[in-house]
């Protein structure tokens, strides 16, 4: 029994969502994805999940979490050393 592709596509998928696969395995996966809608649908939530992650990761703390957060650390630094 052969693969159809979605045992690599799903192996390398994380990779792929990266660009951190080469140019023939991107194509490999790419060709799959348009004709698998299992892989798709399943590469479509990790990159979603992926963009949700990296947007949240880029917001700041309020600056008042921020400001308590130092004085803390400021504090306790003070008191080990």
């Amino acid at each position: 029994m052969t693969d159809c592709g979605c045992e690599k596509a799903r192996r390398d998928l994380e990779e792929y969502l990266r660009n951190e696969v080469c140019h023939t395995e991107h194509t490999d996966i790419t060709e799959h994805l348009a004709t698998c809608a299992e892989c798709r649908d399943e590469a479509l939530v990790a990159r979603t999940l992926t963009e949700v992650v990296a947007r949240a990761c880029r917001e700041a703390a309020p600056e008042e979490l921020r400001d308590l957060v130092l004085s803390r650390l400021r504090t306790a630094q003070a008191t080990h050393h």
